[in-house]
């Protein structure tokens, strides 16, 4: 699936947890995340290269986890971010699988996510990346044939004003980069 998302780091989570509130947006219950990231050996940013994630979800500890494979591929002269993910089984042997095609581990992430379902192709995110004091606000939304980049970023960039948030909180970093930049120990 192709997407265009904008993330931010959240300057003052209070301000925009009251501006939503204002505009009666109300985040689903809590989920628990960790990635484990894989790239390919020889991967650089900016490269357009895949990276691989293998994601275990909990919404609470009384239900079993979700197990997903994640493909993520930021097409970097587009603005595009081919997405596809599935629930896998075998956790194992689907990271046996992801290492023999040459992959390696490169960070681990976790984080609490709180989401809103805006529409069926779009969605607000609000992760608390462990071991970082930041707040970040995702906005994504999926593509598509008939849809032009530049009037979807268009529109993401209007809804961050909603919430007094503007392209100088834009991160074009990942969380797994983010995370390597600050010399986080659960990076590998």
């Amino acid at each position: 699936m192709k997407r265009v998302t904008i993330k931010v780091k959240v300057p003052n989570i209070e301000e925009l947890e009251q501006r939503m509130k204002d505009i009666s947006l109300e985040f689903e219950p809590t989920l628990y995340q960790h990635d484990r990231v894989y790239v390919p050996r020889g991967y650089r940013r900016g490269m357009s290269m895949p990276r691989l994630v293998m994601r275990t979800e909990m919404s609470s500890v009384d239900k079993p986890a979700i197990y997903k494979l994640i493909f993520k591929r930021h097409i970097e002269d587009s603005g595009i971010e081919i997405t596809d993910r599935s629930v896998i089984r075998d956790y194992t042997e689907i990271v046996n699988m992801i290492q023999q095609l040459g992959f390696v581990l490169v960070s681990e992430v976790s984080r609490r996510r709180k989401r809103i379902k805006l529409s069926d192709t779009s969605r607000i995110y609000l992760d608390k990346i462990d071991k970082l004091d930041d707040y970040y606000l995702k906005i994504e939304t999926a593509l598509d044939e008939n849809d032009k980049v530049s009037e979807v970023m268009s529109d993401l960039r209007r809804t961050l004003k909603l919430f007094n948030l503007s392209k100088e909180h834009i991160s074009q970093e990942s969380y797994f980069e983010i995370l390597q930049k600050n010399d986080i120990i659960n990076s590998r």
